[in-house]
């Protein structure tokens, strides 16, 4: 059952493609938000070796180093506190986005991130991918459990993949990590390597990474007004060294959790002050 949420009248300051629109809507103030996912959500080597740090993640942590959308909404939603739910899983890819979404309305989230996708095309192989079609009839069956309950959700897109290989490449550190863990073989293995076919590999997963995005877009403009796109926020953020896990050096550490969280809550839809 979802728990009763305050209705009052906001002003919001929605960002999308670099211009600020101000507008006076009715949104509500959760009492009960949850954190939907993979590692990124998790706080995965955010702060420790190979563990989950849910404090430090961009969407529910409550570390003020981050300030995530928890902390950042638990300023104008006293009743928030201590209900900032995490159900992301490292390593979850879209498949497993319902059973997490299912999660959510059970908890009575009134607000929902979503951050799913990385994995769906880090896979062993491009052959191996998630098809863009199955990603799409994933994401559109969660949002279907969302829907009925009025939750407002927040939509990141899928980090560049390619990006993190570009910034990692020239680090040994980054490809020894990348090689021997296994990291996203996709696109990061023989990360040294400027061959035509990787290059073309690389480009290649990458496009499938910018249509997953597409489909988020689609999918959040099907479910309503209740639902924010990033615009492309994270896809577009240009991480550096400095962002990433020195565990593993793809996962975002603390500042990259930090960099997450700011540039979302800035093109989400969230309730602000009036």
């Amino acid at each position: 059952m979802i728990k009763k949420l305050a209705a009052v009248v906001v002003a919001s300051v929605l960002v999308g493609t670099g211009t600020a629109h101000a507008r006076t809507s009715r949104q509500v103030l959760p009492r009960v938000m949850a954190a939907l996912g993979d590692s990124i959500s998790s706080g995965f080597n955010a702060c420790g070796w190979y563990v989950s740090c849910t404090s430090r993640s961009w969407a529910a942590g409550d570390y003020s180093g981050v300030n995530s959308h928890y902390l950042r909404l638990l300023a104008v939603s006293p009743a928030l506190r201590g209900h900032n739910l995490n159900f992301a899983v490292p390593g979850a890819t879209s498949a497993d986005l319902l059973a997490q979404a299912r999660q959510a309305v059970a908890s009575g989230a009134g607000y929902v991130t979503i951050l799913i996708g990385a994995q769906d095309a880090c896979q062993d192989s491009e052959a191996a991918m998630t098809p863009v079609a199955t990603y799409r009839q994933r994401i559109d069956a969660a949002l279907a459990v969302l829907r009925p309950t009025g939750a407002q959700v927040f939509m990141a897109s899928v980090p560049d993949l390619k990006r993190l290989w570009s910034v990692g490449r020239t680090s040994k550190w980054a490809r020894a990590f990348w090689a021997i863990g296994r990291i996203c073989p996709s696109m990061l293995a023989n990360a040294g390597s400027f061959a035509k076919a990787d290059a073309a590999r690389r480009d290649r997963v990458r496009a499938r990474v910018m249509a997953y995005n597409e489909q988020l877009r689609q999918a959040c403009v099907l479910y309503g007004t209740a639902c924010r796109y990033d615009g492309g926020a994270v896809f577009s953020f240009p991480f550096t060294l400095n962002h990433l896990s020195a565990w593993d050096y793809f996962h975002p550490n603390a500042d990259g959790q930090r960099a997450v969280a700011e540039i979302t809550y800035n093109a989400g839809l969230v309730p602000v002050a009036a």
